[in-house]
């Protein structure tokens, strides 16, 4: 059975998979007591089924990880109805499609800091890093803008995040989970005080919104809040992150997918930016619990087990996808399920095509006939799968 942890298998996972789809069923994982459903069919039923659910629980001792247990499950994403229909509710009143579509000049101003400063870098002479100099910086800055959060302080925000998410690796280090319980305590404690200077100076951002939303008479209440602006940044921006360093990455290995960028990039990105989340997913595991006796591809799960949705291996599913191993920017139609489905469809889903379609064109025209400088460092993990560095000459 597969070892999520062994470093070739985090290399390149797709052929384990493949010998997983090729089961045709869900498949039990002794060492995580976890079935995996590698087809697409599968994965998509376990975001579906109403009998699963995205149940938390709480880590233990309970004083050691109370913040990092609030954080999750008083959000979206660790909850199940009627608590997630009424948060969901609120925050998408808060973070609608026009609020989000009112980032575009923002977007579009940080992509060209971005690029000005990376330019800086290429005219003496230097390489520039696709991740750090590019692909992280802008989610993390816009969402700070969309939240609030002063320009001089968005450097603490990605390493709380990074250590955060570490905990949803396969079998967290010891050492992974000491600095998921601090950043969890720092990270909540800044964006609580932040909600509170809103409340008494309200401002044009979404904090603000998020802390005077109010549906049926109900409001988001402090944890809430918090929890909410915590997952925006860390689901907003991982994906973001991942999702185009993994796309860029395989389009500049492929000279006729490169080819169809350098040539006009515009005419492709709406599917470019979809084939980025297919091709190498941002996101590979997503956990449900059954809540009742269920039955997924033909296998019984019974109440408290755990199932989990496969979402690259899903997405390289070749009775879904033609040539589904192979990285086409004009694919359409693409089903692929990166950012899931059902009623923990991402809610970020709207802003990370947003500044994919303004951050991919812009570079590409920027630098047409840019190419991989050595060979890109990967992350050492399966779930969040993405690059720590891609060294790049223009």
């Amino acid at each position: 059975m597969i070892d999520f942890n062994n470093p070739t298998f985090v290399a390149d996972p797709y052929e384990q998979l493949k010998v997983l789809r090729e089961i045709g069923k869900p498949v039990w994982h002794e060492g995580m007591q976890i079935f995996l459903a590698a087809r697409h069919s599968d994965a998509n039923d376990v975001f579906r089924n109403k009998s699963l659910g995205r149940i938390f629980t709480d880590k233990s001792p309970e004083f050691e990880w109370e913040t990092f247990n609030w954080l999750h499950s008083d959000s979206i994403l660790d909850s199940e109805p009627p608590k997630h229909t009424r948060l969901r509710s609120l925050v998408a009143k808060a973070f609608n499609r026009n609020k989000i579509e009112g980032m575009r000049p923002a977007v579009e101003r940080i992509t060209q800091q971005l690029l000005d400063a990376i330019d800086e870098k290429v005219k003496s002479g230097e390489n520039f890093d696709l991740i750090a100099d590019y692909a992280e910086p802008l989610p993390v800055k816009i969402i700070a803008d969309l939240l609030g959060f002063p320009e001089s302080e968005e450097h603490l925000l990605r390493p709380w995040s990074q250590s955060i998410v570490k905990m949803y690796e396969v079998n967290p280090s010891e050492q992974y989970q000491i600095e998921a319980k601090k950043a969890a305590g720092e990270f909540a404690e800044y964006v609580r005080s932040l909600a509170e200077l809103r409340k008494t100076n309200p401002g044009q951002d979404l904090i603000t919104d998020l802390a005077i939303v109010e549906e049926n008479g109900e409001k988001l209440n402090s944890h809430e809040l918090v929890a909410t602006c915590v997952l925006l940044l860390n689901a907003g921006h991982e994906a973001s992150v991942n999702a185009f360093g993994n796309g860029m990455v395989a389009a500049l290995e492929r000279p006729d997918q490169a080819e169809l960028l350098r040539k006009n990039p515009r005419a492709i990105t709406e599917s470019a930016l979809e084939e980025f989340m297919r091709f190498d997913a941002p996101l590979h595991l997503f956990e449900r619990t059954a809540i009742s006796d269920t039955e997924l591809g033909g296998v019984k799960i019974e109440k408290g087990q755990k199932i989990a949705a496969l979402i690259g291996s899903a997405n390289r599913d070749s009775e879904v996808f033609k040539r589904a191993d192979e990285m086409d920017l004009t694919r359409d139609p693409n089903p692929h399920i990166g950012f899931g489905a059902g009623i923990h469809f991402c809610l970020g889903a709207p802003l990370a095509r947003l500044e994919m379609s303004v951050s991919l064109p812009a570079l590409w025209e920027k630098y047409p006939h840019m190419q991989l400088a050595g060979e890109p460092v990967r992350r050492p993990t399966f779930v969040l799968r993405g690059y720590e560095s891609v060294s790049i000459s223009a």
